[in-house]
């Protein structure tokens, strides 16, 4: 048992299986929408919720093990995808300017 839900009188353990359930669908439809979107933003909300899938398995693991690495870990993560999403609305700032268009399609066009 990872954590325990309380409503009123009744009390709910929740195992590591619960996790790893949720960051199964997390990443799923992370990977769904950085496949099936066009739009820029779309993409960057995709790979935010890969990322966050990756830090509740690190945090469940830590939990499961007994340790602190996958807390030290989640929070590397976390820190990462602050830093993806400031790069990546940077780029979609820049792409926007240039074309008027968030379209990733668009910015194949781009030569450099």
């Amino acid at each position: 048992m990872i954590a325990s839900v309380e409503f009123g009188r009744f009390s709910f353990a929740v195992g590591p299986n619960a996790f790893l359930l949720l960051s199964v669908l997390m990443f799923s439809l992370g990977i769904a929408a950085v496949i099936s979107r066009r739009n820029a933003v779309g993409i960057l909300m995709g790979v935010e919720l890969i990322l966050n899938a990756a830090a509740i398995n690190f945090l469940t693991f830590g939990a499961a093990g007994g340790s602190i690495d996958g807390q030290v870990f989640g929070v590397f993560v976390i820190i990462l995808a602050a830093a993806e999403a400031a790069v990546g609305l940077a780029i979609v700032l820049n792409l926007f300017a240039l074309f008027k268009s968030i379209d990733v399609e668009r910015a194949g066009t781009l030569k450099g």
